[in-house]
């Protein structure tokens, strides 16, 4: 990819992220996010690097979509089994840490996904070895490789792999 075209993608998405943010289309705001994008690009251009990867197209403006919507589902659904864990002492603990896999080759798309599952409660990102994550699991449905990484990867990468390359 050309620093032309980095520059250029970097720009569009901070500013993107601008107008979202402002959640106003007057002239000021405008101008002022383009302003602020054109002085991060040019500035911080050669040292932001965690866009790299990122697809510019529409699937992965809707992957995207649809990834946040996901994560926001399964934060409100380990919000609720974490909350019933602690307040009913009936309820098993089985805490674990679990070996997962993950497809995902593009470094960026790798940490999205651990943030992702250290975000969400119940679940915790130890450490992460070429295609392996190990998680730490409050209430550990499976110690089987794959049916974790059904359990906890798959949702996440399903939108990831879409994103980026």
């Amino acid at each position: 990819m050309s620093d032309t075209f980095a520059s250029a993608k970097l720009f569009a998405i901070t500013f993107l992220f601008w107008m979202l943010l402002n959640g106003a289309l007057a002239l000021d705001v405008i101008l002022v996010g383009a302003l602020v994008a054109g002085a991060i690009t040019f500035f911080l251009g050669g040292s932001l690097h965690f866009l790299s990867g990122y697809r510019l197209t529409g699937a992965s403006a809707r992957a995207t979509v649809g990834y946040v919507g996901y994560f926001f589902k399964e934060l409100v659904k380990a919000n609720i089994s974490v909350a019933r864990v602690v307040l009913d002492p009936a309820l098993p603990v089985v805490p674990a840490i679990v070996k997962v896999r993950t497809r995902l080759r593009n470094p960026v798309a790798r940490l999205l996904l651990a943030n992702s599952i250290t975000l969400t409660p119940g679940t915790l990102t130890v450490e992460m070895t070429d295609e392996w994550l190990y998680v730490h699991w409050v209430v550990a449905r499976t110690t089987d490789p794959e049916a974790a990484t059904d359990a906890i990867v798959a949702g996440f990468e399903k939108y990831l792999e879409v994103m980026y390359d």
